[in-house]
């Protein structure tokens, strides 16, 4: 029986891959997986070694103050790949912790072969990696087109099989009646799903939201959340007196809300192409601790931090970030959005154009499945 062993370092990579690993085993049932992942891959019956959240770090700071943790996780996991030889070691995203183990399994069992998902992001900092990946990685699955040339050049095989997020959009009637009131218009806020990100975010949007409250009656606000981190939200959420809130976790909701929203809030990351495939006009925020923000600002070679702004080069979607991610600013912002609709529209329609020229052709998960199929039979 062929085995593939999975890695994934955040609950996004958990999500992307129990997509990828769902239509493989629809298509070839005989195979064994394990893996370091969340609820997602969980749910298909693929145990983790260990709890995600226990290698879920951001920042430079947060992971130098829990750097031998995570040491410890990069040797745990490589001593249980290699027991349990793989014919794959499929790595998603995160390569800061991924590749760390994929490189120190490649150097130890050369015949697993090795497929990354989702490139890191060399356009953006770092791109001189590029030439370490080829020592140990044999192919790699690239979301955006444009970023083929930096691995081309170093002939890294790959291939594009465009990003998840921007497949079809689900249709299917659910009843939201328990979660959103007719009378309110919905807005989406999207905190992220590290807990280092919610407690950094949440209580500036607590404070959005009591801003928006004093000046209107007519919005619900919705927290979108992991499974991982719906509890912790609703814990800091019990000690604020608000009414028209609610958090919800389940996927399938997460979508009918989306595109059910008015407008969203998001923390910059892939998640904005969600919301901008679902025509939804939003506003960006993050923030992060000083000493992160400073080196992050050394290092970066980009203007701006989400990928439709860097894409077109000019702010298509606004951007509060740092010192500008307060709640007055997002307050001002989104009152403007609402107050002229048709500054909402215009964005929705570019945002359109761009996703045109970055949409697959097909299914990311499926083309990502296909090329694990064939390495599966090689």
């Amino acid at each position: 029986m062929k085995k593939i062993f999975i890695i994934t370092g955040e609950p996004s990579g958990d999500v992307l891959a129990s997509k990828v690993i769902s239509k493989l085993m629809n298509n070839n049932p005989n195979i064994k997986y394990s893996c370091v992942g969340g609820t997602h891959l969980n749910s298909l019956g693929i145990k983790s070694i260990f709890d995600l959240k226990e290698i879920t770090y951001i920042g430079f700071t947060s992971v130098l103050l829990n750097i031998f943790k995570i040491k410890d996780k990069i040797n745990k996991t490589v001593d249980e790949i290699i027991k349990f030889n793989p014919d794959i070691l499929f790595s998603v995203d995160s390569p800061d912790f991924t590749l760390r183990v994929v490189e120190r399994v490649k150097k130890i069992n050369k015949k697993i072969k090795t497929i990354h998902y989702v490139a890191p992001q060399v356009w953006i900092w770092r791109e001189g990696r590029v030439k370490k990946f080829k020592k140990f990685l044999d192919h790699i699955l690239l979301l955006f087109d444009f970023e083929k040339k930096y691995f081309d050049k170093e002939n890294i095989p790959n291939t594009f099989v465009g990003h998840p997020l921007l497949e079809q959009v689900f249709k299917e009637k659910i009843d939201l009646s328990n979660i959103i009131s007719k009378d309110k218009k919905i807005i989406s806020l999207f905190s992220g799903s590290r807990s280092s990100e919610v407690n950094l975010l949440l209580p500036i949007l607590i404070d959005f939201i009591n801003l928006m409250n004093a000046k209107f009656d007519n919005y619900m606000f919705i927290f979108h959340a992991t499974e991982e981190n719906k509890n912790f939200i609703n814990k800091k959420l019990k000690n604020f007196n608000l009414q028209n809130i609610n958090v919800i976790s389940d996927e399938i909701i997460k979508k009918q809300v989306l595109i059910k929203s008015i407008f969203a809030v998001s923390k910059s990351g892939t998640v904005s192409l969600e919301i901008c495939n679902a025509r939804v006009p939003s506003l960006i925020i993050y923030k992060m601790n000083f000493l992160n923000y400073f080196i992050i600002k050394f290092l970066v070679k980009i203007k701006y931090a989400n990928i439709i702004n860097i894409i077109n080069n000019k702010e298509i979607i606004p951007e509060l970030i740092q010192n500008d991610c307060n709640a007055k600013e997002i307050y001002n912002s989104v009152v403007y959005f609402l107050k002229n609709p048709e500054m909402m529209k215009k964005q929705v329609n570019d945002c359109e154009k761009t996703l045109s020229q970055i949409r697959p052709k097909t299914s990311s998960s499926d083309e990502a499945s296909f090329v694990l199929t064939k390495f599966l039979v090689s």
